[in-house]
């Protein structure tokens, strides 16, 4: 999922999607270490993805206030509105 798809999220839901991602993070190393990992490029693609909504949440508390309402355009591409 792409970062301006989860900036559209609560924090609720990031934090679910946050715990899902690490439980698959979990079976990914156990398959690692099996030998059955078909693709170990899957490790570093989840944690990337762990990281980018880890780094979404600790804007959100950073910048509480600074949140800017997004609205779609007509391309259906999200353009921030401007102040």
């Amino acid at each position: 999922m792409k970062a301006h798809e989860l900036r559209q999220l609560s924090d609720a839901e990031l934090l679910k999607r946050i715990q899902e991602e690490e439980e698959n993070l979990s079976h990914l190393k156990f398959q690692k270490v099996i030998g059955q990992l078909e693709n170990p490029m899957k490790l570093g693609h989840v944690r990337k993805g762990i990281a980018r909504i880890k780094t979404i949440l600790r804007d959100r508390q950073l910048n509480p206030s600074t949140e800017k309402p997004v609205q779609p355009a007509p391309s259906g591409k999200q353009v921030e509105q401007p102040k």
